[in-house]
């Protein structure tokens, strides 16, 4: 995605807008300005100088400046990867006499919504009583399920539920994986671990219920937390699902699976997030609630994740 100077920028939320900042796209008469912000960047030693025109040629990246009654007070570069799924934000320069005022905040949730104004929603969160979906699940699959009402394709095999020693020779032995999971990364519960033993020791030793669509040759994948409560209120519980792939229909049928599984026993309300390709967040939404006539409770994405390789 780049983002040329004649972007009409997001609409701001008010603790936004009231932070007395105006935000722009940075250019290149803009680098004098800039670099008197990283003189005493890393001891002298800062990237910037030699990256800012690369930078601002990247077409996957944009770099946003913060003025303040004119003159710039904070950079910040963003760049999405991933096919629009992630944003990597780099190059955090506030101006000495800005800082500690909670300018860096403001000028990373601006990127937030600049990148959300062009990429779609890609976590779902919704609100049901247990007792209500049971009955919904139950007329559902009476009615033909999934394949009569939203697929014009034959009928799948049903998803495969993985134990330990599937799941290690799955994710571990092959590499079939490297194609489902994004950057060859499972994501669970917000936690990015790569296809590494010890990953698979710590993930192996949580509640999780681990499912694909074929264990010989998979294209979507799940991980769902075993339902826990939340002090929300009196018999509030809470379900995680992480769904990795693109194909609709086997997403939805895993989501079923999960849905009849860890709520059949549970009685009260119960909220599930799921995690999902962007792509798709529009039409689980729809099934969400035209079908399963559950709550949308909140339309967002985001997940921050900060990684340091240590040697």
């Amino acid at each position: 995605m780049k983002i040329d100077t004649g972007l009409t920028m997001p609409e701001l939320p008010e603790s936004l807008s009231q932070a007395g900042l105006q935000f722009a796209v940075a250019a290149e008469e803009d680098f004098d300005e800039i670099m008197s912000m990283s003189q005493d960047i890393y001891g002298g030693l800062d990237y910037l100088p030699t990256r800012y025109t690369s930078w601002l040629q990247d077409t996957n990246r944009t770099v946003i400046l913060a003025r303040k009654q004119g003159k710039v007070i904070a950079l910040e570069s963003v760049c999405v990867i991933d096919d629009g799924e992630t944003m990597l934000v780099e190059g955090l320069r506030v101006a000495p006499q800005e800082r500690g005022k909670g300018v860096a905040g403001v000028l990373l949730r601006f990127c937030a919504e600049l990148v959300k104004s062009k990429y779609p929603e890609g976590i779902l969160l919704v609100r049901f009583r247990a007792e209500e979906l049971k009955f919904r699940l139950s007329d559902f699959n009476s009615s033909g399920g999934f394949h009569s009402s939203q697929s014009t394709s034959s009928p799948k095999p049903s998803p495969v539920r993985l134990d330990d020693t599937a799941i290690k020779q799955l994710y571990l032995t092959t590499d079939v994986m490297h194609g489902v999971l994004p950057n060859a990364t499972i994501i669970q519960d917000w936690q990015p671990f790569k296809l590494l033993p010890s990953n698979l020791s710590i993930l192996l030793k949580k509640d999780i219920d681990w499912m694909v669509d074929d264990e010989a040759n998979p294209t979507v994948a799940s991980l769902c937390t075993f339902p826990f409560r939340v002090p929300i209120g009196n018999d509030w519980y809470y379900l995680n699902i992480d769904m990795f792939g693109k194909d609709l229909s086997l997403v939805l049928q895993q989501f079923l699976c999960h849905l009849q599984r860890h709520t059949a026993a549970l009685k009260g309300h119960v909220m599930c997030q799921l995690f999902l390709e962007p792509a798709l967040w529009e039409n689980m939404a729809d099934f969400c609630q035209s079908t399963l006539h559950v709550e949308l409770v909140k339309e967002y994405t985001e997940q921050c994740v900060v990684e340091s390789d240590v040697v």
